[in-house]
């Protein structure tokens, strides 16, 4: 049973996808960049950033009556690899036992000029 998740406390799909899917117990969170959903804007620091992309997906998360104890495996997708010790530094904040798989990659370009994205797959 497919059921797509949404919420005003995360930011709008920017295109043609869901901020979230849920199938058979498990939900797969789109990218998530930080974009504060209240009133668009976007932090400036790397650490801001990433803390504003996980307060995203946390958001999604409890619509979806699950916690970040749920996430199973993440995706971080940087404009700058060398942001990676300051992003890590946040992301243990908000990952603290249990910490899920990841993966993290520089890229060319993020929407918005953002310097990072996380996607995210938790499990009930």
């Amino acid at each position: 049973m497919k059921q797509i998740i949404s919420t005003d406390k995360a930011p709008k799909a920017v295109g043609p996808y869901s901020q979230a899917v849920s199938v058979n117990g498990t939900l797969y969170i789109s990218g998530q960049i930080p974009v504060v959903p209240q009133d668009g804007s976007v932090p400036e620091s790397i650490e801001d950033q990433t803390r504003q992309a996980l307060k995203n997906i946390g958001a999604i998360l409890e619509k979806a009556e699950m916690s970040y104890s749920n996430v199973v495996k993440t995706t971080v997708l940087l404009d700058d690899i060398a942001n990676f010790a300051a992003m890590n530094a946040v992301y243990a904040e908000f990952f603290t036992t249990e910490k899920p798989a990841r993966a993290c990659f520089q890229v060319a370009a993020l929407p918005m000029g953002v310097k990072v994205e996380i996607e995210a797959i938790a499990v009930r």
